[in-house]
């Protein structure tokens, strides 16, 4: 057995704060999803505030983290800790998401079938005759009360076949995306042979590319609002949609800040050692669950 001493860090209210914000977020984020359009609502401010909060607290958080492991407080059993806790939270992430595909494959391959009259089920949908003249295609650009409440998209953002690819914002946001995962590995490489340059200037590109990654997501959606008709308000296609694209497009930005922070420690503080540098290893395997989590959204958002 170890005689280590296990370090036990001093009562603080940062988890208060953490709690706080995180209901702050998520009312924010509801409300201002639910009243979308709708004049004089506040809900976005909420949401702001939410934010703030936040990164806020993370920010003073993860300052006195940094701080016990500079001052030599990291035992070697504390440092596992930090190994757990992060597997631990990119697997809640991943259940995150699981639920997030789960809800399209049921509406897919169950829910869009049925209101159709297929299936068991469907028998019992179309005696009642809850949607007449409905077929099931994906994705569905009609609603049932055909567009009196629900904006009717005039497109989708599906593949547009080989002749439009190049044009087609999501192949580069895959492009950019992945090749940002190849940059990241590249720095890990550098740091882990001393070479200070080296991880600065690939974790640099890798910054940028997540910068790119959403510049294109925030054009496509313009695109989609502006050209397409495709909103919240489109149906089960939108919802589905910005739900799914959205929720990873808010994932590659907190991995970005996540990266970026690395990024500046390094060049300002010349923090991380060759054999010492979980900090930065943390960030770059939250940064590859996030473009794991795209190539699945590609296929099954974009092309199947």
């Amino acid at each position: 057995m170890s005689n280590q001493s296990y370090y036990v860090p001093d009562q603080s209210r940062l988890p208060i704060f953490a709690a706080f914000s995180l209901f702050l977020l998520v009312m924010g984020a509801s409300s201002t999803i639910n009243n979308v359009g709708v004049e004089g609502s506040n809900s976005v401010f909420i949401l702001y505030a939410g934010f703030a909060s936040l990164f806020a607290t993370l920010f003073f958080w993860f300052r006195k983290v940094v701080q016990e492991h500079l001052a030599g407080l990291d035992s070697a059993q504390l440092k596992k800790s930090y190994v757990y806790g992060m597997a631990w939270f990119i697997f809640s992430e991943v259940m995150f998401f699981a639920a997030f595909f789960g809800a399209l494959f049921y509406v897919r391959t169950f829910a869009v079938p049925w209101l159709a009259g297929l299936g068991e089920k469907g028998v019992g949908v179309e005696a009642i005759g809850l949607w007449e003249g409905f077929e099931a295609t994906w994705p569905v650009m009609t609603t049932p009360d055909a567009g009196s409440e629900y904006a009717l998209a005039k497109k989708n953002m599906s593949f547009p076949g080989w002749g439009h690819a190049l044009a087609w914002l999501p192949l580069w946001n895959t492009i950019v995306l992945l090749t940002s995962s190849v940059t990241v590995h590249i720095a890990h490489i550098g740091l882990k042979n001393n070479d200070r340059k080296k991880f600065n200037t690939w974790l640099g590109i890798t910054v940028f590319l997540a910068l790119t990654f959403v510049g294109l997501q925030i054009a496509e959606y313009y695109e989609a609002y502006a050209h397409y008709g495709l909103t919240l308000n489109s149906g089960i296609y939108g919802s589905t949609f910005f739900m799914l694209t959205g929720f990873h497009g808010f994932h590659v930005m907190m991995g970005g800040v996540m990266l970026s922070v690395m990024l500046i420690r390094s060049l300002r503080y010349n923090h991380f050692e060759q054999h010492d540098h979980f900090g930065f290893e943390a960030a770059s395997w939250y940064w590859h669950f996030v473009d794991v989590v795209w190539v699945m959204l590609f296929l099954f958002v974009y092309i199947l």
